[in-house]
């Protein structure tokens, strides 16, 4: 039926795990699983954020190696070369790797600023709520109970009211078209 269709390949299958004779075909699976495996490895490295790497030697003495950042950030973080002091952070020596360990170093410091500015705007929002005490609108808070650290965000605020209020009065105020009379 596969060779009505076109298909030549026999599709996948179950084989026997033993070494392959002929050399073509020992090279070809060689080429075909070595990228599975490095598939493989990343897939665990993004999926469990494990530390991965793997080194390949072919039958022709080529080395093949996938490091999650990379095969000398691995290694190190785990048996660090002898008179060598081990970094905390190690910097990836390859391409893409070096790429991606300075956007999650990037990611990781931007996700700080954010957590440090929600922090503080939970705070500035607090002594707002403390100053608003017994009052039944927050503009109407004591702005000499608000710090030097509030009052701006408070007059962000304001100005924002205000503004949404003008809006609000110009879309009221702004004549309106006379009503279609339909026939």
């Amino acid at each position: 039926m596969a060779h009505l269709l076109g298909r030549t390949s026999m599709g996948r299958q179950r084989i026997e795990i033993r070494r392959i004779d002929n050399k073509e075909r020992r090279q070809v699976t060689f080429t075909k699983r070595r990228g599975g495996l490095f598939k493989k490895a990343s897939e665990l490295a993004l999926l469990t954020g494990a530390s991965v790497a793997v080194v390949v030697f072919s039958e022709a003495n080529h080395t093949y190696a996938f490091g999650h950042l990379s095969v000398d950030a691995v290694l190190r973080s785990y048996a660090p070369v002898p008179g060598e002091a081990a970094a905390a952070a190690p910097v990836p020596v390859h391409g893409e790797d070096v790429d991606l360990h300075w956007l999650r170093i990037a990611a990781d410091e931007i996700g700080a600023q954010v957590a440090a500015e929600q922090a503080r705007m939970r705070g500035v929002a607090a002594q707002i709520v403390q100053a608003k005490a017994g009052r039944r609108f927050w503009w109407e808070a004591d702005v000499d109970a608000l710090g030097e650290a509030q009052l701006p965000e408070f007059v962000k605020a304001l100005k924002k009211l205000r503004d949404n209020v003008g809006r609000h009065v110009n879309a009221l105020l702004a004549p309106q078209p006379p009503p279609l009379l339909l026939q």
